[in-house]
């Protein structure tokens, strides 16, 4: 049978031992209120995201209400008068306040009429012969477009001027870059 050894520590080893026991159950304290306080601040920052979120058009709502409140006196109006000419000018001033509503919000008409075409704003759906404008002109807006804050919510739909006997490209287009292998650096 084996016999038990006992070891032997010196006080002062036992003493130091101790301390850093102590040191280590306090560090690991520390990092469990830590890893706590972290996982609390995550939810509360998730709970904050999802309330902005849920919210973050509130004010752009709270703004649109004014319209609806505009279009329910325009609609009671017009059960009262016979007089279209009153009622388009209800509708007129609804509008305008509808249109400025939006533009404080962020929002800018694409409206390219006589500009050059740009295939980032504009979406040409025709292609006219036309010797009195520069080829790629847009002639006519057929949809306006919308951009918010710089981002093209929709593109423009025109139809843009060509010159007689001028190649169509229905895109409009700037060329593909070509194919690796194909002069590529």
């Amino acid at each position: 049978m084996a016999e038990d050894k006992k070891i032997q520590i010196h006080e002062s080893e036992l003493n130091a031992l101790k301390e850093k026991a102590a040191k280590a159950d306090e560090c690991l304290d520390k990092m469990l209120r830590i890893q706590a306080d972290f996982e609390n601040r995550k939810k509360r920052q998730e709970k904050e995201r999802a309330d902005f979120l849920k919210f973050a058009n509130e004010n752009l709502i709270t703004e649109l209400l004014r319209v609806m409140d505009d279009f329910e006196r325009a609609i009671d109006s017009a059960k009262n008068t016979n007089d279209a000419k009153v009622l388009l000018q209800g509708i007129e001033m609804v509008r305008r306040d509808f249109v400025d509503i939006l533009k404080d919000s962020g929002l800018k008409i694409i409206d390219p009429a006589g500009q050059p075409f740009d295939p980032e704003k504009h979406e040409a759906i025709e292609h006219v012969e036309d010797e009195s404008h520069p080829a790629n002109t847009v002639l006519e807006v057929m949809r306006k477009g919308y951009e918010l804050n710089g981002k093209v919510l929709r593109a423009a739909t025109v139809k843009v001027s060509k010159k007689k006997g001028e190649e169509e490209n229905p895109e409009n287009e700037k060329p593909e870059p070509p194919e690796e292998g194909e002069g590529a650096c």
